[in-house]
């Protein structure tokens, strides 16, 4: 299914639902256009898989079909190269991807997939730091005027 030659590599894909909630499981790279999740398989020899999201509220039918082609044609042209090995990838579309320069968004995949991974926030007991909320003085803190 994958195929190495001198300069292109082919990536496999993810089709059912039980692969692409186990990558949610993996890192998350954020970005304006699209949201990157990876996970290691921890399989090196097996080659990388990746599978494509868009939710219907990034538009109509015709929308979110044109932006899976464009995020597929960006894997094919030049981010396929920078998948790792034994590597899962799935990326969620934002409606971004229809107004972004094709170049830009070959060279903002690519930077997202070699990028430092970044653990999700929320699956790490949540980012907000600080104690309880203090009341502030207000209309509703029980006292009458």
């Amino acid at each position: 299914m994958t195929k190495e030659t001198n300069d292109t590599k082919t990536v496999g894909r993810l089709k059912s639902r039980p692969q692409f909630l186990a990558v949610r499981n993996g890192e998350v790279r954020r970005g304006r256009a699209f949201l990157l999740e990876v996970l290691d398989r921890h399989q090196p020899e097996d080659p990388p898989r990746v599978g494509f999201t868009v939710t219907k509220k990034h538009g109509n039918a015709v929308e979110r079909n044109r932006m899976r082609r464009r995020l597929k044609a960006a894997v094919r042209q030049s981010a396929a190269i920078a998948m790792k090995n034994g590597h899962d990838y799935v990326i969620v579309a934002r409606r971004d991807v229809l107004n972004t320069p094709f170049a830009e968004l070959t060279a903002r995949l690519v930077e997202r997939i070699e990028s430092t991974p970044k653990q999700n926030a929320s699956r790490q007991g949540g980012s907000r730091q600080g104690g309880p909320r203090t009341p502030v003085p207000g209309k509703h803190d029980g006292k009458e005027s």
